[in-house]
């Protein structure tokens, strides 16, 4: 049970108004998982459902908040920083009751749970204890009638995909007909910009992946999000991509294979995309599968490799390495010295951008290779370069299963060689190219 104070009491009425679910004591363990992704979609700061869950008393837990976790709830609500929240809300007396009122019924959960958990029996708690927790529980929820949850209590949003390989099309069955909403739209992924408006009355919709890795598609209905489902679109082995819209360009496995090395020529380039200038022109190679042998929650990945553009056909000659997982991804940027401003790094739980944040350890003479390694353990995420330690953050929350990996390069570029393992496990992958 967090420790309650008055604004964020009214931080947790206003996020319950926006979202009109209902009373929050009958939110279950979804809706704490949709409300984080709305977070993370809205903030591209994720707070895990522990964390939730503690700010709405489903946990018990002592502590208050800390600032960041504060500070993502705020700008959820449209607030720059908790700290503009609290002078833009000044308090009333009905928020003060509310919030102690929380508190109370808190702490009598609590004592009502400790007999369960010392495994008390009942004739052990004096009938005056009884009398008291009674009352109390009179005084709070005497007279009030239960909330009943906005929405229909079962709704169906499934996925399956058709194929094993590149593009891969998904069939959604669903029903949001208890809605009775003409805003339905199936969201594809983390980007919003991938929605499609479904028919309100239908029971299926067919959409096509054109990349792999492992999305959460959701059912959105009057703008949120009611229902998830993950989509898992896999490779056959590493496939190289040319990313562009609306569809990318596949490159077969001749054109990606060097000596020595996986990458794509300047000379390939030039002739898929019709243009000596690669600027904003992202090629990927990802081998995305499920790896049994890695525990997210303990982990080691390095490669060796190079962005082999020149300043005149790639400004910046950006790298991006993408760890996938079932939950979030961690994404680990490279780039020239000058360009560290441009720079955005996730860390499996937040986004780290670089015009906030000096992440000048990441810019580096790219042209040539460079050896990067991170690590997940203990919580800490580290990350090297060129055997120097260039970043270390706390990783509350693991990446779930690990499900792929994706290198990509603003331009052309050369990978000599992978690695990916568990302490005590095989390697999950060890490639030389």
């Amino acid at each position: 049970m967090i420790k309650n104070d008055p604004y964020l009491e009214k931080c947790r009425q206003l996020i319950e108004q926006a979202l009109n679910w209902g009373s929050h004591e009958l939110w279950t363990n979804e809706d704490f998982e949709n409300l984080s992704e709305n977070i993370f979609d809205k903030t591209s700061v994720r707070l895990s459902v522990s964390t939730l869950k503690r700010i709405w008393g489903k946990v018990r837990y002592e502590s208050s908040p800390n600032t960041a976790t504060l500070n993502a709830l705020a700008a959820y609500l449209g607030y720059e920083n908790w700290r503009s929240f609290q002078q833009k809300n000044p308090l009333t007396e009905e928020v003060v009751k509310e919030a102690v009122a929380f508190d109370k019924r808190g702490l009598i959960e609590q004592r009502m749970d400790a007999p369960r958990k010392k495994r008390i029996s009942v004739p052990m708690v004096s009938v005056a204890v009884l009398s008291i927790i009674c009352v109390a529980l009179i005084s709070i929820f005497g007279g009030r009638k239960s909330d009943i949850r906005t929405g229909p209590p079962n709704v169906v949003f499934e996925t399956r995909e058709v194929s094993d390989d590149l593009p891969n099309s998904v069939v959604f069955n669903y029903d949001a007909s208890g809605y009775h909403s003409d805003s339905v739209y199936l969201q594809q992924s983390w980007d919003q910009t991938r929605r499609e408006k479904l028919d309100t009355g239908g029971r299926q919709h067919t959409s096509i992946y054109y990349y792999p890795g492992y999305f959460r598609a959701k059912l959105i209905v009057d703008g949120q999000i009611k229902k998830q489902s993950g989509v898992f679109i896999k490779t056959k082995g590493w496939k190289g991509i040319i990313e562009r819209n609306p569809m990318p360009i596949y490159l077969d496995t001749a054109a990606i294979k060097g000596k020595g090395f996986m990458g794509i020529s300047k000379a390939t380039l030039r002739e898929e995309v019709g243009s000596p200038v690669f600027t904003n022109t992202w090629v990927s190679f990802s081998n995305v599968r499920q790896f049994d042998n890695i525990d997210a929650a303990a982990f080691s990945f390095e490669t060796t490799l190079r962005n082999t553009s020149t300043v005149t056909e790639s400004l910046c000659r950006k790298v991006s390495i993408d760890i996938m997982g079932t939950k979030s991804p961690i994404i680990i940027p490279l780039s020239a010295k000058g360009c560290i401003s441009e720079l955005n790094l996730m860390n499996g739980t937040r986004l780290i951008m670089g015009k906030q944040t000096d992440l000048s350890a990441f810019g580096c003479d790219i042209g040539n290779f460079q050896h990067l390694k991170c690590t997940v353990e203990n919580k800490r995420l580290k990350i090297w370069l060129n055997d120097k330690l260039i970043l270390e953050v706390a990783q509350t929350e693991t990446i779930g299963d690990v499900v792929g990996v994706s290198i990509a390069f603003e331009g052309t570029g050369e990978i000599k060689d992978v690695k990916l393992y568990s302490p005590g496990k095989a390697a999950a992958m060890d490639e030389a190219f």
